[in-house]
């Protein structure tokens, strides 16, 4: 019996290697014999770098680098393909666990980071960048990673932007002149699951500016700014972003990434599964777990466990997929279409958050021999 276990991490508790190895050791208990492959994943957010690098034997960097409040943090990224691509988590430079609430203010968050990162990227020779767009506590279009990888955002005294989404109202043009000239032979890839435009209510501000510490008033100023900063993109850069699919990720980082440099965005988990190289381990398997901290009706929009699924059932229809899950959520009847065999959760019975997420590889190891003692 051959068994892969491709789950994601559990947030808060264990890394997707973690995880692989907890299922692995329940399984064991009643399945010896059986043969075990570990293929760790993500889905372009938290836990892709580490993902990859494992999978390819890659290494990890640290860079100092500006945080979305404009001091200076350390951040990681990883490096694959003998340093050929690179793997950037925005949320690394620019991510929300950078702010709380009483310093939350997407007015002044800056993406700067996350444009050095690039910059450090290919200063190291890399000419793919893969960079997930989960997670981040911006609202600035972009504008910031643009700024640091040499774009000039001037307003009508020919002065520099202020760091931010809300000086964006002030833009006059952009000048490119002088971005880094790697860039026009680096391909970008977005991975980002994420639909929503740049503007509009379902745009970037409406519906992530709250969870960034906005409020109504502020929503609105941030989409007039995002606004016209896509109409001075379009008018200077002939790029016409408000609109795009994907282009609202992350505060318009989408938008930011797709104006400014020669990106595509892609399925995070796909591009995961990709690099991975799950679909070939996947050969010849029976049964297929994977999982993550919570699954419902959402999983179906892209998550890990929708994505292993996938990438299952068109290598073999015949192996089974089963997803393991802290909390279990509504619809998830939904998932049952999309290849997910059976959905299972991992808490024994009622308790608090705290004690599930202290117990998670206790949890796992049992809920695993229990099943393998099923499928045995």
């Amino acid at each position: 019996m051959k068994i892969v276990l491709a789950p994601d991490s559990y947030k808060n508790s264990l890394t997707a290697k973690q995880v692989a190895e907890s299922m692995q050791k329940g399984l064991e208990k009643v399945l010896p014999e059986a043969e075990y492959v570990q293929v760790p994943m993500a889905d372009g957010g938290e836990g892709t770098v580490q993902s990859l690098v494992d999978a390819k034997n890659g290494q990890i960097l640290t860079e100092i680098v500006t945080d979305p409040l404009g001091k200076e943090t350390q951040a990681h990224y990883g490096l694959i393909n003998d340093g050929k691509v690179a793997v950037i988590e925005m949320a690394e430079a620019s991510g929300i666990q950078y702010i709380n609430k009483s310093t939350a203010n997407p007015y002044i968050t800056t993406t700067y980071g996350t444009g050095e990162l690039i910059k450090a990227a290919i200063a190291h020779g890399a000419r793919t960048i893969i960079i997930g767009l989960g997670g981040s506590a911006t609202n600035d279009g972009g504008a910031g990673m643009a700024q640091a990888l040499g774009a000039q955002l001037l307003d009508k005294d020919q002065q520099q932007l202020l760091y931010g989404g809300e000086d964006l109202i002030n833009l006059d043009h952009i000048d490119t002149s002088k971005m880094l000239p790697e860039l026009a032979e680096t391909k970008i890839v977005i991975a980002s699951d994420v639909t929503s435009p740049l503007t509009g209510v379902f745009g970037a501000s409406y519906v992530f500016g709250k969870q960034k510490g906005a409020d109504e008033h502020m929503i609105k100023v941030l989409d007039r700014a995002l606004t016209h900063y896509s109409e001075v993109i379009k008018r200077d850069l002939g790029r016409d972003v408000a609109k795009m699919e994907g282009a609202g990720a992350a505060g318009g980082l989408g938008a930011g990434l797709l104006a400014f440099t020669n990106a595509t965005i892609q399925s995070g988990v796909e591009i995961v599964v990709k690099y991975t190289e799950l679909k070939e381990k996947l050969k010849g398997a029976d049964y297929v777990f994977t999982g993550e901290g919570q699954i419902d009706f959402q999983t179906k929009f892209g998550k890990t466990p929708f994505g292993v699924a996938q990438a299952t059932k068109s290598v073999d229809p015949k192996i089974k997929v089963i997803a393991i899950a802290g909390s279990v959520g509504d619809k998830i009847s939904e998932l049952y279409p999309t290849g997910i065999d059976a959905i299972f959760s991992c808490v024994p019975g009622v308790e608090d958050l705290d004690t599930a997420i202290a117990d998670t590889d206790k949890n796992l190891q049992q809920v695993c021999e229990n099943i393998g003692r099923l499928i045995r």
